[in-house]
Parts: C-alpha cells; structure tokens; sequence
C-alpha cells in the first residue's frame, strides 16, 4: 500500500514519471524505496519553504468550507493540504452558481443569525466574524464586485461563480496550498492514518490535523454523497440523519395538470404552513411543486410528513385582494361569461392560478361566491412526501453539533475540525447557506491554527 508523500510523518520524494504524474515513494535511508504508486499531479507551490517541524493539515473537501479553512491556515505558515474526490474543486459551488451565484444577503446581521434555527448559538460567532458585509469585501478582494439585488440577495456583478472559485484557486496556490484531486475519502486505517481511494489505488495520508469539509448529502453526483458518516459514527460520533432541506414536494396531480401546466410558474401568491406566511412564486413540476417561494416553507412541511404522514400547504392566490372584495367581486353578474372568462375579468385568476383552483376545489365550489373566493384566499393543497434528497437545493442532518466545541473540533477526537454542510444545520436559500459554509470553514481553519499554538 502506498503511502502519500507531502503530509506523512517520514521523509518522502517525488520522483518525476510519465508527463502529468508524479511517482511517490517513501525513501528510508539505506533501504531505497519501500512503497509507490502513480496518482494525479498536485497543485501547488510544492517546493514552498517550510521547516520539517511545519505543522501539517489536511482539508479534506474543497467547496467553500474546506476552501476557506484553507485561507485560514495558510498565512500561519502551516503546510496545507486539501483533497477531494472529484476532478476539480468547488463544483457544487460552480453549480450553484449557474442560475446567478447568490453569494450572501443583505440583511441585518441580528434576524439574518436567526435564520439557522437551533443551530444558531454554535454559528453565530463564526458568521459575526465573516459577516454578509465581510464576505462582499473578500470577493472584492479577489477582484469580484458585488451588488444587492432587489429582494435583498448579494451577487456578484456578472452572476457568475467561475470566475471568483478561479481567482480563489490562483491565490490559495500561490500561498502555499497544495490540492489533490481525485483523491476519494475511505476513512481512517487502523493505524489511524487517512485513507484516500486514488486512480492508481489506495493511499495513506499522515497529518498533525485534519479539517473535514465533506458536505451533505444534496447533489451527490457533484461530490456530497454523504458517504463519510459511517466512518464517523464507528468512532463514536453522534450523525443526525440526513434530510432534504430547500427541496421541492410530490402533489397527485391530475393527467391534466401533469401535462398542460408543468414548468409554468406560478406568481405573486402567499404561501402559509402552520402560521408560517412567505409571500413569492413556486413552479409546477410534473411531480409536484417546487421553487423559492416552497423552499422557504420546506423544513417544516417536511418535518410535518414525516411525522404526520401528510401535509397541506396554503395558497393565497389573490393577496392584494381582501377576502371581502373578493367575494363583492365574485358576486356580480356573469352575463353569459364562461367561469373561466369570469375568474380572468373580474379577479385577474387565469391560466396556471385557475388550473389550481380546478385541482383542489370542488366542482360544486365555483357557484358559490363566498366559497370560491375562500377558496382563492386560502387554498389547500395536499403534499404527499417531499422529494428526494439527491434534488434537493441542500440536507438537514450531519454530525451533531454537540459533537463539537466552540473551534469546530470534534470534542473526542482533539485535531479534528469540521465545517459546512457536514453539520447538522440548514437553512433557508437567499445566501444563508453559503454564508455560513464560507465562515464554518474560515472557523475551523482558525481552530486549528489555535490547537497548535496550544500543542507548542
């Protein structure tokens, strides 16, 4: 079995092979080589001068949080390492950012901290210490402005994430770091180093401190897979189960309304689950309802499932219009119109809002005033599960956060740090969860900069 070079307690070498590869070998003096194996070139200043006393870390992840963990680390002159199992970095990240990257929110710091629900107590000195104003001032320093859109969200000015992840990449490696790709995770040996699944086979990693930075369990196909807990929940560590988090939710839709609405969005309308009110838009899917407007309400709809085995959602179609007006609307004389032609003049319901109140009121509904127009103001309709954690915008669930001091650092295991998305918190879309990955990843890297000023 080969042992990787760089972060192992021995001496290594590298040994330059076929173009694009490094050949890695543990060089014992007097003895040559004893293990080696080809594996894809790292990136990175490798020859950065650095004492054999050096602290070496390894940040297990590169998405934001195992990205800024890095930063954190690098000025404190410790060598750092980040892996992952993908062919590049930060692609989740990239994804994110291919409707707009919204890379924070405008909002005052006090009610945007609320938005991580019981887990804000654990975030919230991290995030005051990146906040949504610090965070666009790093992007400016990476040469990437920002602006705050109308409904409050941050993006850069070109919408786009490549250009910032690219401008990150080039400095992080002109500071030291050192990236290794294609280097899949498998836990720790008996021996207790890391053990990595490479295109030339299995490799051991030594480290002084590793930063784990693996994410959650949405988007699997982009790296977060999830596939860490039982790795973790073997040495004892406590692992919520996942769950889908700003995610969509299956409706029994009629034939009619598969076919002729899905993918029409349906706006301007509020949304109400169990006293919770967010007014926005949500789209028609063949399977169900999705959108921002059901992200925003999802975390409890989902709970209310699982629990309950069902749930329904509430629908204002008309939320300029008072319940009162309505029903004075309604009542006037149709003249020959058809109810549809009628709905369209007098209280501006048509196309996909009409549909919807065909799906789930009854027939007998639209020749009473007072019914039909309570039945535009509040709306039922009936969800049957939520939709798969792999669609899902983010997960819920992650390792326990009781499993963790005020540094990030797994209480029973000194000299490992989490961060992101691997916690267990969520929160809702509109920047929150980037934020909170970004300054979780800075506070871990902090963390174990503070844990080795403490070993010296």
């Amino acid at each position: 079995m080969a042992i990787s070079p760089l972060l192992a307690i021995r001496r290594w070498v590298i040994v330059i092979g076929l173009p694009g590869d490094f050949l890695y070998g543990e060089f014992l003096l007097g003895t040559g080589y004893r293990s080696k194996a080809r594996a894809p070139a790292p990136e990175g200043r490798i020859g950065r001068r650095l004492t054999k006393n050096t602290p070496k870390v390894a940040i297990i992840g590169g998405g934001p949080a195992g990205l800024m963990a890095a930063e954190a680390l690098l000025p404190a002159s410790i060598e750092v390492h980040l892996f992952d199992a993908m062919p590049s970095l930060g692609r989740k990240f990239l994804m994110a950012g291919k409707s707009g990257l919204n890379l924070t929110h405008s909002e005052a710091l006090e009610p945007f901290l609320t938005r991580f629900g019981p887990a804000s107590p654990l975030l919230a000195p991290a995030i005051r210490a990146l906040d949504p104003q610090a965070l666009r001032d790093w992007a400016s320093s990476l040469g990437v402005e920002t602006f705050i859109g109308s409904s409050g969200r941050v993006f850069p000015k070109d919408f786009k994430a490549a250009p910032l992840l690219r401008a990150w990449l080039k400095r992080l490696r002109g500071e030291g770091l050192v990236t290794h790709v294609r280097h899949r995770w498998l836990g720790w040996t008996k021996g207790g180093a890391l053990l990595f699944d490479t295109p030339s086979g299995h490799i051991e990693v030594e480290a002084d401190a590793t930063v784990l930075a693996l994410g959650g369990a949405s988007w699997p196909d982009l790296g977060s897979d999830a596939r860490w807990t039982s790795w973790l929940e073997a040495r004892g560590i406590g692992v919520a189960p996942f769950r889908p988090a700003n995610c969509g939710f299956d409706v029994a839709w009629s034939e009619h309304m598969r076919t002729r609405f899905a993918g029409a969005p349906v706006k301007s309308v509020v949304l109400s689950f169990e006293g919770e009110s967010h007014r926005g838009e949500f789209v028609i899917a063949k399977s169900g309802i999705e959108g921002s407007g059901i992200y925003a309400l999802s975390s409890a709809l989902r709970d209310a499932l699982a629990m309950k085995g069902g749930a329904s959602l509430t629908l204002d179609l008309a939320p300029d219009r008072s319940l009162e007006r309505l029903t004075a609307d309604l009542l006037r004389p149709r003249k020959g119109q058809s109810m549809a032609n009628f709905l369209r003049k007098t209280v501006a319901i048509e196309g996909v809002k009409a549909a919807l109140l065909r799906e789930c009121l009854p027939a007998d509904a639209f020749s009473d005033p007072a019914i039909l127009a309570q039945g535009i103001k509040a709306l039922p309709l009936k969800l049957e599960a939520a939709r798969p954690i792999a669609e899902a915008i983010s997960s819920a669930g992650g390792i326990l956060l009781s499993e963790l001091d005020e540094h990030f650092m797994l209480r029973k295991f000194p000299g490992i740090f989490c961060a992101g998305e691997m916690l267990d918190w969520e929160a809702p879309t509109g920047g929150y969860l980037l934020t909170a990955c970004f300054a979780t990843g800075r506070a871990a890297g902090l963390g174990a900069r503070a844990w080795f000023e403490q070993q010296d």
